[in-house]
């Protein structure tokens, strides 16, 4: 070891010099000065080949110990991680190693974290809803099988609970394989998470993989790829759907902004790295569905100020076939989940992918919380009796839809004391062409707040 720079390491190879990417291990002494014998392995990944004997390398685990003249080896290939049905109801850090005191686990093989996405020819190219059980995103934003969403909002507007809960639609309903990644999650969320999946009874079904917030920069960088390598052996070999759920991608660009800081590269817009499209693209093309099987992703991103022009959520968003926003607004009025439905699109929402009914119906409710939203600064203004007849009609039939699109979740159920609910798609169409209709004209608004269907509520 010829330097040793916070997490930038640069290892002298006398013969052999280790490929980009390769996994380096060197012996730090993490003892007290006082010859105690504490040692611990730190991981290293090759970045750049700067000579004929030496490579730069990014650390993934803590350098304290470490110190030049240190030995280092060579693994002789790119991190591995264990993949097959042992993963299954265990919790795991970006090496592959179990992280929930449950023992080593007896996996079927290991494999790079770093692999191709699949050959255009290997994936499919027929389109199928994805159906959630919740009544804002199938209604209004319907979720691609195979294909990619993203949960965008600041913090605090609910992103982590919507992503829990899906996991827990997913596991009831489809019972394929549910794997939530947790990029620079924190300790707080990771343990709270890893608690509510037991609790609901899915922990069999579900792989939880994190890089918290406390680690390095390079660990967090590639968790997203290990949970990624775990999920296409469901997809590829066992022919199994996997939903993958990741917190945060946002999270990802900025490991890859500290990492390229940390190689010295020079910074591009806005201070972000200048490789954020290219590494972003090699996680999220990885993501698709084949003959096989399917992975669908659903992914939070944090957006920085509430501000969507940012170069970190601009690009993310050309990657996704759904984007459901949240809203500060509508969470302040206490509207949950705080979906925005005029700013939440998915290209599945075509009379060809989910038929000209759902087509109509979503184009019909939407049109009518476009006209709600444009009055609403004329009725604080001058009150809704100074609307005519049909405006006030369309405001009625608005905030009636409003509240019909909230819904109780099952893992909230022990704050709020409500049941949860899960709504088919064809039942959440019918409850919204009745409201259109002007048949609960009557019915005090407060009787379709989280609610599930109209049915249940008695209407």
């Amino acid at each position: 070891m010829s330097a040793v720079r916070g997490g930038v390491v640069d290892v002298r190879f006398a013969s052999h010099l280790p490929p980009l990417h390769h996994l380096l291990i060197a012996d730090a002494d993490t003892g007290d000065g006082e010859g105690d014998g504490a040692h611990a392995d730190v991981r290293l990944e090759v970045m750049a080949q700067l000579d004929a004997h030496t490579v730069r390398c990014v650390a993934a685990t803590p350098t304290a110990g470490l110190a030049r003249g240190d030995a280092v080896r060579d693994s002789g290939a790119p991190l591995q991680v264990p993949v097959g049905r042992a993963v299954l109801g265990r919790v795991f850090d970006v090496f592959g190693d179990a992280i929930d005191g449950g023992g080593p686990v007896e996996a079927d093989g290991h494999r790079s974290i770093l692999q191709p996405p699949p050959a255009l020819d290997r994936q499919a190219v027929s389109s199928e809803v994805l159906e959630t059980g919740i009544k804002a995103i199938d209604v209004l934003a319907p979720l691609e099988r195979g294909g990619k969403a993203g949960l965008f909002g600041g913090a605090g507007v609910g992103k982590t609970v919507l992503i829990t809960e899906l996991i827990h639609h997913m596991a009831a309903r489809h019972r394929g394989v549910s794997l939530f990644c947790g990029i620079g999650e924190r300790t707080r969320e990771a343990e709270e998470l890893v608690r509510d999946v037991r609790d609901a009874g899915v922990a069999d079904d579900t792989v939880l993989v994190f890089g918290q917030m406390n680690e390095p920069p390079g660990a967090r960088f590639r968790v997203g790829h290990t949970a990624l390598t775990m999920a296409e052996w469901f997809r590829d070999d066992a022919h199994q759907d996997v939903l993958i759920l990741i917190d945060n991608v946002f999270r990802f660009v900025q490991a890859g902004s500290e990492v390229s800081g940390l190689m010295g590269r020079l910074s591009s817009r806005m201070g972000y790295q200048p490789t954020m499209a290219t590494e972003l693209a090699e996680l999220q093309e990885r993501i698709t569905s084949t003959a096989d099987g399917a992975i669908t992703a659903v992914q939070a991103v944090y957006v920085p100020a509430d501000d969507f022009t940012d170069p970190a959520v601009e690009h993310a968003f050309g990657h996704l076939s759904a984007t459901v926003v949240l809203s500060r607004d509508r969470a302040a009025q206490g509207l949950y989940p705080a979906i925005d439905p005029l700013r939440s699109t998915s290209s599945m929402l075509t009379p060809v992918a989910v038929g000209e009914r759902h087509d109509r119906i979503a184009r019909e409710v939407r049109q009518t919380l476009a006209v709600y939203d444009d009055l609403k600064d004329i009725i604080a203004m001058l009150g809704l009796e100074e609307l005519s007849e049909s405006d006030q009609l369309t405001v009625g039939r608005a905030r009636r839809l409003e509240r019909y699109l909230t819904q109780p979740f099952y893992v909230t159920e022990q704050f709020t004391g409500q049941e949860g609910k899960a709504v088919g798609i064809g039942d959440a169409l019918a409850d919204c062409e009745r409201i259109l209709a002007d048949e609960l004209a009557d019915v005090s608004e407060s009787n379709l707040y989280m609610i599930g269907t109209l049915e249940e509520a008695g209407l």
